[in-house]
């Protein structure tokens, strides 16, 4: 991912995480946006430069077709990666680039001696976590709420 792409995806993602925040009932969206704001700045202080964080542009030939964050982490048992957004162009999805992604993410995490990849979903993202479990992830933990 260059300079140029990490800004563009910044500032979208953002707003894309705030909106899923809102859409998934946990709080109103002025909240959302704050709480996304936050974070990706926790996460990201130096942008790409930030250590232990990976972000990829995928590409189809010279086109665009999707990003992926990793974040690496050293565990009592071995280096773990977590897949902090994933995405795929919405027009090019279910056309395999997502399978794709995520395999090419597991071949390097093999190559770099990770033993595991984890990653969050909300749970009204069907097609997502379809995938994912078509792909061997499992489900290590649930968090349900009830709006009064």
């Amino acid at each position: 991912m260059t300079d140029e792409q990490y800004l563009r995806y910044r500032e979208r993602a953002e707003e894309d995480y705030a909106q899923n925040i809102a859409a998934s009932g946990a709080m109103p969206l002025p909240d959302a946006q704050e709480k996304a704001r936050q974070q990706y700045q926790e996460l990201l202080p130096d942008g790409l430069a930030t250590e232990g964080h990976r972000l990829w542009t995928a590409y189809d030939d010279a086109d665009e077709v999707g990003m992926l964050w990793l974040h690496l982490e050293q565990k009592s048992d071995g280096l773990h990666a977590f897949g902090y957004d994933f995405e795929v162009r919405e027009e090019l999805r279910r056309q395999g680039y997502g399978r794709a992604i995520i395999e090419a993410a597991e071949r390097l995490c093999r190559e770099w001696g990770v033993v595991a990849i984890g990653l969050s979903v909300f749970g009204f993202n069907s097609g997502a976590r379809a995938l994912y479990e078509q792909m061997g992830f499992e489900v290590t933990a649930i968090r349900m709420a009830k709006r009064l």
